[in-house]
C-alpha cells in the first residue's frame, strides 16, 4: 500500500507558476513510477507527466511540455511537478499517482488511468486570464 498526498494548487493569473508536491508513505517509493494527470470539469482524467522510479526516465503531455517539469526525491518519498507559463487551460484537479509493480525497474512510463494503482485525493489548479 502507498498513500498519496498533493499540496501546492491554488489559483494565479496566467503566465504564473506552481509548484504541487506529492508525498508518499508505506511501501519503498523509489520503487513506483509516478505520474501526474489532471482533471478538468466534464472531461476525462489527463495524462500529464510520468517519471521512471530512478528518475532516469520522464515524459509530457504535448500540452505540457516545455512549460512543466516532473522530478522526484527518493530520500523525501516525494515527486513534483513545476508548473510554468500556467494557461487557463491549465485548469483542473491535479492528481499523482503510483504504477503498479509490474513497472517496477523499468523505464517504461504507462500512460493509461488503469496503469496505476494508487492515487492521491488531488489538488486544484486555477489559472485566471
Amino acid at each position: 500500500q502507498v498513500a498519496l498526498v498533493e499540496s501546492g494548487g491554488g489559483s494565479v493569473q496566467a503566465g504564473g507558476s506552481l509548484r504541487l508536491s506529492c508525498a508518499a508513505s508505506g511501501r519503498t517509493f523509489s520503487d513506483y513510477t509516478m505520474g501526474w494527470f489532471r482533471q478538468a470539469p466534464g472531461k476525462e482524467r489527463e495524462y500529464v507527466a510520468a517519471i521512471s522510479w530512478r528518475g532516469a526516465s520522464t515524459y509530457y503531455s504535448d500540452s505540457v511540455k516545455g512549460r512543466f517539469t516532473i522530478s522526484r526525491d527518493n530520500t523525501k518519498t516525494t515527486v513534483y511537478l513545476q508548473m510554468n507559463s500556467l494557461k487557463p487551460e491549465d485548469t483542473a484537479v491535479y492528481y499523482c499517482a503510483a504504477a503498479r509493480e509490474t513497472y517496477f525497474g523499468s523505464s517504461y512510463l504507462p500512460p493509461a488511468v488503469n496503469d496505476y494503482v494508487y492515487w492521491g485525493q488531488g489538488t486544484q489548479v486555477t489559472v485566471s486570464s
